[in-house]
C-alpha cells in the first residue's frame, strides 16, 4: 500500500531554545487555538495541529513533535527549520524538539507564496466537512506528511484560487486545514472569521 513511501527524515540538531521575538507572536495564537480545541490531542494520545513563523528565506520556526497536547508551550517547545528537501521528505532542524513531520507542508505553502509569514495547521471535524472543495482542497489520494503533499499544495497555488483565500483544506487528512498570512495575526483571523461564519 504505502510502496514509494519516502519516510519523513528529520536531521535534528539538539540545541537550546531557539530565543526568538518571533515566538511570542505566534505563542499567544496558539494559546488561543489551544483554548479553541484547534489544537491539541485525541484520546489515543496523538497530537494535532501546529503552528510556524518564517524566520530567513528557508528558514522558519514550527511547535516541535508531540506538543499538541500540551496546554502551554514555551521557548522549548519550537524548533527551528533550518533548510529542507520537498522531494525527499527531509527537514534540516535545530532546538529543543525535533521537527513535526508536518513541517515540509509549511515550507511548501512559505515556497509558493514570498509574502506569507506564518502558517497554521488545525483539525476541526465540523469545518473539514463544511469547506471540502468550497475552499482549495487537496486531492483525497495525496497522504499528509508525504513529498506528494507538498507537490499537491504548489499545484493549488498553481490552479486554485489559494493565494487569495489564504486556506487550504486536506482533502486526504480528515478534520485538517491550513490558514496563512502575512502574520500569525492575519492568518488566526482568516482561520477564526472562517469558522464564525460557518456557526451561523
Amino acid at each position: 500500500m504505502d510502496e514509494g513511501y519516502i519516510k519523513f527524515n528529520c536531521q535534528w540538531e539538539k540545541a537550546g531554545p531557539v530565543s526568538h521575538e518571533h515566538i511570542r507572536e505566534i505563542n499567544a495564537w496558539r494559546d488561543k487555538l489551544y483554548a479553541l480545541g484547534l489544537i491539541g490531542q485525541y484520546p489515543d494520545g496523538i497530537g494535532f495541529g501546529n503552528i510556524s513563523i518564517r524566520a530567513g528565506k528557508r528558514e522558519f520556526i514550527i511547535t516541535g513533535t508531540a506538543t499538541g497536547g500540551l496546554k502551554k508551550l514555551s521557548e522549548n517547545h519550537y524548533v527551528l527549520v533550518t533548510d529542507y528537501d520537498l522531494k525527499q521528505n527531509k527537514a534540516i532542524c535545530r532546538g529543543p524538539l525535533r521537527a513535526s513531520s508536518e513541517s515540509l507542508t509549511h515550507a511548501a505553502i512559505y515556497e509558493c507564496s514570498p509574502e506569507t509569514r506564518s502558517v497554521i495547521h488545525v483539525h476541526s471535524p465540523e469545518m473539514w466537512k463544511k469547506l471540502m472543495h468550497e475552499l482549495p482542497t487537496t486531492r483525497e489520494e495525496v497522504a499528509y506528511g508525504t513529498p506528494e503533499m507538498a507537490l499537491e499544495i504548489k499545484r493549488l497555488f498553481r490552479e486554485t484560487r489559494v493565494e487569495e483565500e489564504k486556506m487550504v483544506i486536506m482533502g486526504g487528512h480528515p478534520e485538517g486545514i491550513i490558514a496563512f498570512g502575512k502574520s500569525p495575526d492575519e492568518a488566526g483571523k482568516i482561520l477564526l472569521n472562517r469558522i464564525k461564519n460557518n456557526h451561523h
